[in-house]
C-alpha cells in the first residue's frame, strides 16, 4: 500500500490548503461589493460546520473527535484566525487581490520568527535567505514612505500577524487535538462572533460610504441573491477544507 511520509504529507496538505484559501479569497472579493463581511463569514461558517459534522467527522471517526479538555486554547487559536480573516477580507475590499496577497506573504517571516521564539525550532541560513527575499517583495508592494502607500495595506499585514499566531497555536495543540476538532471549534467561534456583529451592526446604521473597508464591515445585512448562493457555498467548503489541511500540515512537520 502506498504511504506518504510526514515530511512529504505536510507540504502536500499545505499546498492544498493554499489552493483552497486562494479560491476562497477570490469568491470573497467578488461578493464583497454587495454583502456585509460578517454576513458572508457567518454563511461560510454555517456551511463549514455542516461539512465538518456531516462529512469530516464520519470519515475520520465519531463525534468523540470533537471532545476536548483544552477549550481555552481552541478559543485563543480561533481568535487569531478570526482576527486574521477580518483584517484580510477588509483589506480585500479596498485593495486589488494581488496586492493584498503579496503583502500577506510576510506571514512566513512572522511564523518563522515565532517558531524560533516560542517553539525553540532551529532555522537554517537558506530558509532565512528565502524569507529575506520575500520581505523585500512585500516592501516593494507596500512602498512605505511614498505617496503610493495606502493605509488599507496595513490590513493584510495585520492579518499576517494573526495567521502566524494561528499556526503557532496549531503546533501547541497538535499532540492532544486532531485537525477535525480544530476545524470544528474555529467554525463555532466564527459563528458566535458574526452573530454578535450582526446584532450590533447588521442594520447598516454605521455604514461608511467613503471607505470601502468600513462599508464592507458595517453594510446592512440582506437576503442573498439566488445567483450568489453557489459562491457562498464555495466559501464554506473551500475555507473548511483549507482549514483542515493547514491544521494537518502544521501538525505533521516543523514550521
Amino acid at each position: 500500500m502506498f504511504r506518504v511520509s510526514a515530511t512529504a504529507a505536510g507540504p502536500l496538505f499545505a499546498s492544498v490548503a493554499m489552493v483552497m484559501f486562494s479560491l476562497n479569497d477570490v469568491a470573497m472579493k467578488v461578493l464583497s461589493s454587495g454583502y456585509a463581511l460578517h454576513e458572508l463569514v457567518l454563511i461560510r461558517s454555517i456551511v463549514g460546520l455542516a461539512v465538518v459534522v456531516c462529512i469530516m467527522v464520519p470519515l475520520n471517526g465519531t463525534l468523540s473527535l470533537l471532545k476536548t479538555r483544552r477549550l481555552g486554547m481552541h478559543v485563543l487559536r480561533a481568535s487569531f484566525v478570526v482576527f486574521a480573516n477580518l483584517c484580510f477580507f477588509l483589506g480585500l475590499a479596498a485593495l486589488p487581490l494581488a496586492d493584498a496577497v503579496a503583502i500577506f506573504f510576510i506571514s512566513p517571516f512572522l511564523i518563522t520568527i515565532a517558531s524560533v521564539l516560542f517553539l525553540g525550532e532551529v532555522v537554517g541560513r537558506r530558509r532565512w535567505s528565502a524569507i529575506a527575499f520575500g520581505m523585500i517583495g512585500v516592501l516593494i508592494v507596500l512602498r512605505p514612505g511614498t505617496d503610493a502607500f495606502q493605509v488599507a495595506s496595513l490590513l493584510p499585514l495585520a492579518a499576517a500577524f494573526g495567521y502566524s499566531g494561528l499556526h503557532i497555536m496549531t503546533r501547541f495543540l497538535r499532540d492532544t487535538e486532531n485537525a477535525v476538532s480544530m476545524t470544528f471549534y474555529i467554525q463555532i467561534i466564527f459563528i458566535v462572533v458574526c452573530v454578535v456583529f450582526g446584532l450590533l451592526f447588521g442594520d447598516g446604521k454605521l455604514a461608511e460610504q467613503s471607505n470601502a473597508s468600513l462599508t464592507f464591515l458595517f453594510r446592512e445585512w440582506r437576503v442573498p441573491d439566488t445567483a450568489d448562493l453557489p459562491l457562498m457555498l464555495i466559501l464554506g467548503i473551500f475555507a473548511t477544507i483549507g482549514g483542515y489541511c493547514i491544521s494537518q500540515a502544521y501538525g505533521l512537520v516543523t514550521v
